[in-house]
């Protein structure tokens, strides 16, 4: 899998954003297949940055009801990746 598939987009949220100020966590919706070791290298490559730890987990989809039916929004995978002290993620 290519290293610009693996990473889907960043999640930018409230503690998202608190979490990368205190801890140096940046929280990344990734490709359901990919495993902790193309995660990281992605991130190294994209960032250029240095990762120290990544911990990862699906997220379930959420029950919607539009008129008369329902249904689930699609499932999808979450990584919150810790950088080292020394980098950080401009875009948080």
């Amino acid at each position: 899998m290519d290293w610009h598939q693996v990473v889907i987009r960043p999640l930018v949220t409230e503690k998202g954003t608190r979490t990368s100020t205190t801890l140096n966590a940046y929280p990344f919706q990734v490709h359901p297949e990919a495993n902790k070791i193309e995660i990281k290298t992605a991130i190294e490559r994209i960032y250029q940055v240095k990762v120290r730890d990544v911990r990862t987990a699906n997220v379930r989809g959420k029950p919607r009801r539009t008129r008369f039916k329902r249904g689930l929004t699609s499932h999808w995978k979450k990584a919150v990746v810790v950088l080292d002290p020394e980098h950080h993620i401009d875009l948080f």
